[in-house]
């Protein structure tokens, strides 16, 4: 897999994944409680981390193979 495919899927997920926290956001909280502990635990982290990844992907990677600059 090229590089620009891989930024290209990371890109794609952070925008799925961003689809729930805005339902979640622009919903009345009394009509979908259940969805809330979704967001919360599941999809927020999920794009943190994926937002993460395409900012500082790169340093992340240096760090876990211990590579240096």
């Amino acid at each position: 897999m090229s590089a620009a495919m891989k930024r290209t899927l990371a890109r794609w997920v952070h925008i799925l994944l961003g689809v729930p926290v805005i339902g979640y956001v622009y919903t009345p909280f009394e009509a979908l409680p259940g969805f809330a502990h979704l967001v919360r635990y599941i999809y927020l982290p999920a794009l943190v981390l994926a937002g993460l990844w395409m900012w500082k992907g790169h340093a992340i990677k240096r760090i876990l193979t211990g590579r240096t600059a």
